[in-house]
């Protein structure tokens, strides 16, 4: 499996990024080629202070780098050799199976979309992320790919989540919920209403609205929001876990007995930890776009670049894409609604 991974994304590339490449060539077997894309005396310096030698690594060399102030579709036309821009023509040839980028998510859309063109019967790329709940995990889709949605593109995200749950995380009949601010019907503005019609009438398993508490307490395995709202959730819920755990850390460490207590419970601590760690989830899919492209968290660590190089793999070995070439066509011939 070839991986090309943009090497100059993120808060902290290349160094975490690289530092990532040489975790995930260690641990997976799996991976035959690792481009690493961007300046190449830094990436180079990189590889040499992690001490990777890895024969599958393929330096691709890109002369400029999409800063975070950068328009989207603007640094795709006018930085046409940005490492970004760079690491997906390599999946456009056929050259990789698999994009990895922790920069500009903007660009990374906009270049995934423009190069890669989208899969038959879907008009926008949404991005589809994964969240733990006490007894499941469940994919939000759109985490920011489509601000400006309309109806028709959230039953397609519908359409593609349900794929994604169904074949990556294993749940055989994924239900959906449309997140809004009430579970009746009738709750909601007019633009959820319309997809809840949309929605109800497809087909889909649908189990109506979702408030944010049931998104944790009775779970289903695939919301979908446009991508402003879902953003924002998204943001907040991964502010609100490393809060929770700071504030415990502090009241843990005013009082003996509690820390001797949490030393008792430290196994407990560890594993509520790494089911909310975005450390541990890598990255985001783009579903929607005609190649694999995974988008990961400005600010990722080197552990966070292995997994988000993992969940392309993933998605590649489930062939995702032609699954949803296939239900998309299924979908549009047999929907009511269409």
């Amino acid at each position: 499996m070839k991986i090309a991974v943009d090497a100059m994304g993120g808060d902290f590339a290349p160094r975490n990024i690289v530092e990532g490449a040489a975790l995930a060539l260690a641990e997976y077997d799996k991976l035959t080629k690792l481009f690493l894309v961007g300046d190449t005396p830094r990436i180079e310096a990189e590889l040499k202070r992690v001490d990777c030698h890895d024969s599958r690594i393929e330096i691709v060399h890109a002369t400029q780098v999409v800063e975070m102030g950068d328009d989207a579709i603007s640094s795709v036309r006018k930085k046409k050799d940005s490492s970004i821009s760079v690491a997906v023509d390599l999946v456009k040839s056929g050259d990789a199976d698999a994009i990895m980028s922790a920069g500009h998510t903007g660009a990374a859309v906009a270049a995934s979309t423009i190069k890669l063109r989208l899969l038959p019967g879907i008009d926008r790329a949404g991005i589809a992320t994964l969240f733990p709940t006490e007894t499941n995990q469940f994919v939000l889709i759109d985490a920011g790919a489509n601000p400006d949605a309309r109806p028709l593109h959230l039953l397609q995200y519908a359409v593609m989540g349900s794929v994604y749950s169904r074949y990556v995380l294993g749940y055989p009949n994924p239900s959906v919920g449309l997140l809004s601010i009430g579970t009746e019907d009738s709750k909601g503005n007019e633009f959820t209403k319309e997809v809840f019609t949309l929605l109800k009438e497809s087909g889909l398993p649908f189990r109506g609205n979702v408030e944010g508490h049931d998104l944790f307490e009775k779970p289903v395995e695939v919301v979908i929001c446009e991508g402003f709202v879902g953003n924002v959730m998204l943001k907040s819920c991964e502010a609100l876990a490393h809060a929770i755990f700071t504030w415990l850390k502090h009241e843990l460490v005013k009082n003996p007995f509690r820390w001797a207590g949490a030393a008792l419970a430290k196994g407990a601590f560890k594993t509520i930890r790494d089911k909310v760690s975005a450390d541990e989830a890598g990255g985001s899919v783009l579903l929607g776009v005609d190649g694999i492209v995974i988008i990961a968290h400005g600010s990722s660590s080197a552990r966070a670049a292995k997994n988000a190089i993992r969940v392309g793999m993933e998605s590649v070995e489930q062939q995702v894409n032609p699954h949803i070439v296939e239900e998309m066509k299924r979908f549009y011939d047999l929907s009511p609604a269409q």
